[in-house]
């Protein structure tokens, strides 16, 4: 259940409101255990502040003022400077009021490599990367759509490195045209280039000028009486404008985005339709957290604000609604931006169209999420009924465990609320102190580096799932106690027989000394959600694990032995051959490499094998705890 209020002084508006500036600003709402309530910007700060604490504001804000315990401010040359200052520090702090764009991806883009032979692939992730990006992309299906059209039309390669490096005859996507087959020499790296080149001017919005340019080869080939050229160069052409009649904006090129927002039932719901170099890369939704807030416009506003901060935004924006704040948002943008970005609102014709289409697009999704969010609430008041919970759990927390044979141990903690999963606060946990293999001691280091948060005043769940049966419940029940948390509701989920979906064993532990096991059947809504947050828990575990292995198997362990850089690591792979040739060896034949004394042999041999070094374990007076662990 969600904590109430704390009691906090009364906030003596009045004396705060004498001293405040009417400059512009931003200003931070706190409470008493200096969270932060709300961020906000204005024109005049103190008219702005003075407006919570006069005339009948809305049940939300009258929750929030109560809770306020100091404001802070920092004044602003002027009111789009204010404005880009507050959705930087909403982007940061998140504050519980404030309406916050729900986004854990980042965005899809085009990527062209920069090696001697640029390969054209899909790309996610920061933009600070080698080679040239295009996008962003609303969606990946645009990208993927892109991507088949470059490659059929240029023949571009978009085999990864290793691939490429290792052909000895050209691939699949040569045969059906869609590679030049670079990597086997059947394309010159001058045509190569050239073909980069066209697909860049296509990306770029020049594709009539490419059609145009086309059009002339295939006449000089006709000239010359080298008809199948002709003919290529003619399929080319169809090609370039069939994918033009598919993306181009009545054939107007134009660079702008399109945004609708629809609210119902305390739930809203974006989307995002983006045009550029008059080319509809497609529709986007998003479904930011109120907080509270129902007013279309305010949340629209937030949207803007937020959703352009890290992104340049197109010279106009047509939205479905006015904004209280338009033109100081105008203004920010267009600082921004470094020229003058327009949004508009009452359109006509094309662009009317486009607005109805994403509102019809917004209306569809929450109306969907709305479905899925009835049916996450009624799972949650099973499981309150299943549990003994007072009201519905608004926070589950799930912890699961992956190895490979001990290799590579991974904790995973998965976060859902109402709302469902809370990507953006899972965490992996690197396992370091336990034995290779022993889960319980796996779950208890990760159980004790989460909970030592809750301790130091961090977010506690309320219902702590752990995947595994009565040892790991009572591994997470010990950590519990030992942290003075001992009132926490945990349930262990126990894998059914034959591990059949729908057969598992709940443990309840309510904290309090009772401890029972139920069987609700594959048909309980209350296991459906356990299932739901156990598999995704799994799923984030596993990934987490395959990184860490690979990226172990990459790394050299001669690299963690001290006395041994990059030149011994070569020196001694080249005096026997190679890892394995290392490895066949003993201690004195690992002696007589060159530069090797025999206690380095000892200490290359024993992390090599997982042993200890000789001296070492010889050695009685060596603590344990010292000791290199297998």
């Amino acid at each position: 259940m969600p904590a109430s209020p704390p009691s906090a002084p009364v906030f003596d508006s009045k004396r705060f409101l004498r001293g405040l500036t009417t400059a512009p600003g931003v200003y931070r709402m706190i409470d008493a255990e200096g969270e932060l309530l709300y961020i906000g910007k204005a024109a005049s700060l103190k008219a702005r502040v003075a407006s919570y604490f006069t005339g009948s504001p809305s049940l939300r804000i009258q929750h929030m003022v109560a809770r306020i315990a100091a404001i802070e401010v920092t004044v602003t040359r002027t009111e789009a400077e204010a404005l880009l200052l507050e959705n930087r520090l909403i982007k940061a702090h998140k504050p519980r009021y404030n309406v916050l764009l729900r986004d854990d991806k980042s965005y899809p883009y085009i990527h062209l490599s920069e090696h001697q032979w640029p390969r054209l692939g899909f790309y996610r992730g920061q933009r600070k990367t080698a080679g040239r990006l295009f996008g962003p992309y609303p969606s990946v299906i645009a990208v993927r759509e892109a991507i088949t059209a470059l490659h059929r039309l240029f023949g571009l390669r978009g085999c990864p490195d290793t691939v490429f490096r290792n052909r000895s005859r050209p691939c699949l996507q040569y045969q059906i045209g869609r590679c030049s087959g670079p990597c086997v020499g059947l394309v010159s790296e001058h045509d190569y280039q050239e073909r980069i080149r066209q697909a860049v001017d296509f990306l770029e919005g020049r594709s009539d000028a490419l059609i145009v340019e086309f059009g002339h080869r295939m006449e000089s080939a006709s000239d010359a009486l080298d008809f199948e050229t002709a003919a290529r160069w003619r399929d080319r052409i169809t090609d370039l404008r069939a994918v033009q009649a598919k993306q181009f904006v009545d054939g107007h090129p134009s660079d702008l985005d399109v945004i609708a927002c629809v609210v119902s039932a305390g739930r809203a719901c974006v989307a995002l339709t983006s045009f550029r170099d008059g080319s509809n890369r497609g529709t986007r939704t998003f479904l930011p957290r109120c907080n509270g807030e129902d007013d279309p416009a305010a949340i629209l506003a937030a949207f803007v604000g937020q959703h352009y901060l890290d992104l340049v935004p197109p010279p106009e924006i047509v939205l479905d609604r006015a904004l209280d704040d338009g033109e100081a948002l105008q203004a920010m943008l267009s600082e921004k931006s470094g020229r003058r970005v327009l949004l508009r609102h009452r359109v006509r014709g094309e662009r009317a169209g486009f607005l109805a289409l994403a509102s019809r697009n917004a209306e569809l999704t929450l109306a969907g999420e709305l479905d899925s969010h009835a049916g996450q609430q009624r799972r949650r008041e099973a499981l309150a009924e299943l549990l003994g919970l007072a009201g519905p759990p608004e926070r589950i927390e799930c912890f699961d465990i992956s190895h490979t044979q001990g290799e590579a141990t991974i904790a995973a903690c998965v976060v859902f609320d109402g709302d469902g999963p809370r990507r953006d606060q899972y965490r992996r946990f690197n396992i370091a102190t336990a034995a290779p293999g022993d889960d319980y001691a796996a779950m208890e280091e990760a159980l004790l580096r989460r909970f030592r948060k809750v301790v130091e005043g961090g977010i506690a769940p309320d219902l702590l799932l752990i995947d595994g049966g009565k040892g790991q419940l009572a591994r997470a029940r010990l950590v519990l106690t030992r942290l003075g948390l001992s009132g926490l509701r945990v349930v262990g989920v126990a894998k059914g027989e034959a591990r059949k979906a729908g057969a598992e064993t709940l443990i309840v532990d309510d904290g309090l000394g009772d401890r029972h096991e139920c069987r609700p059947g594959a048909a309980s809504p209350a296991l459906q959600l356990i299932q739901q947050v156990r598999d995704e828990a799994h799923r984030f575990a596993i990934a987490g694990h395959r990184a860490r292995r690979a990226k172990l198997r990459r790394t050299s362990r001669l690299e963690d032995i001290p006395g041994i850089g990059p030149r011994r690591r070569a020196a001694l792979l080249r005096h026997f051959g190679g890892l394995e040739g290392l490895r066949a060896a003993g201690p004195d034949e690992i002696a007589r490499a060159p530069g090797v004394s025999a206690g380095l042999a000892e200490r290359i041999y024993a992390t090599l094998h997982g042993t200890e070094p000789a001296e070492r374990a010889q050695s009685p007076t060596t603590p344990a705890s010292h000791r290199l662990s297998t």
